[in-house]
């Protein structure tokens, strides 16, 4: 079940930590004057303190592209794809790319970037803040890791099929790995949910994809075939804010008590 999660990031349960980079040309809350240099040199410090803490993964993501837009401009996909790039000789961990809400513009970031994963909604039609959503890329890919979020936060599923049931249909459909997340950006994952579709899709690595704390982080593992973590490690835990390397660290270490202790 973990072999795709070992192959990816050399580790069993992977701690994936977010790298929300700041607005992108053409969004709101660029500034556009100043550029794309302060963009750069946030993930930069954020990529250093991230790794520094002994994370297992990275996921670049545009967080801060509100309002969030269902079909991105090609203007987010180059900027992504060129702050990738100039961080690409400091990177030393496995990374994805998450353009959110976006499918089709992640796996053209990926494949720009060499990234080996991508987190996004591969499968099914929901209702959401943004409108109807219905992803448009397929998921099975050949060279990219397909991470399929059957959560999707600001959102809710159209039909009656249980959460189980779409976690069935998304494996069917071809993807890599089930993500399940909290309602909304930085609210915790239900751990009883991802328990059931643990239990349905015993062959596909199922991740806690919001919400994860230093104090969750094991019973969160002991659910879970990994996690994506990103606000509980910024400075004050606000998702707006830059990492702290204290928390990070923190966060790390208790992550590693809880593999050790159920010898991963």
């Amino acid at each position: 079940m973990t072999a795709l999660l070992h192959n990816l990031f050399g580790t069993g349960k992977p701690i994936i930590a977010m790298l929300h980079a700041r607005a992108l040309p053409g969004r709101p809350r660029h500034d556009a004057p100043a550029g794309m240099k302060p963009v750069l040199d946030a993930l930069a410090r954020d990529l250093d303190a991230l790794q520094a803490a002994g994370v297992d993964g990275l996921l670049f993501c545009n967080e801060a592209d509100l309002p969030y837009r269902l079909q991105t401009g090609p203007e987010t996909a180059a900027a992504m794809a060129a702050l990738t790039g100039e961080l690409k000789n400091e990177i030393h961990v496995p990374f994805g790319i998450d353009i959110v809400w976006d499918s089709v513009a992640s796996l053209a970031v990926a494949r720009a970037a060499g990234a080996c994963f991508v987190r996004e909604v591969f499968t099914g039609v929901y209702e959401s803040d943004l409108g109807l959503m219905q992803p448009a890329a397929d998921p099975r890919q050949q060279d990219v890791a397909v991470f399929a979020n059957i959560t999707p936060e600001f959102a809710s599923p159209l039909g009656s099929r249980t959460t189980t049931e779409r976690a069935r249909g998304a494996v069917f459909r071809g993807v890599d790995a089930i993500l399940i997340t909290g309602p909304i950006t930085g609210l915790p994952t239900d751990l009883a949910q991802l328990r059931a579709v643990k239990a349905a899709v015993p062959g596909t690595p199922v991740l806690a994809s919001t919400g994860v704390t230093v104090g969750t982080i094991k019973r969160t593992l002991e659910a879970a075939d990994g996690a994506i973590v990103g606000t509980h490690l910024k400075h004050d835990g606000v998702t707006w804010n830059p990492v702290d390397p204290v928390r990070a660290a923190a966060f790390m270490a208790a992550a590693t008590r809880a593999k050790a202790e159920m010898a991963v």
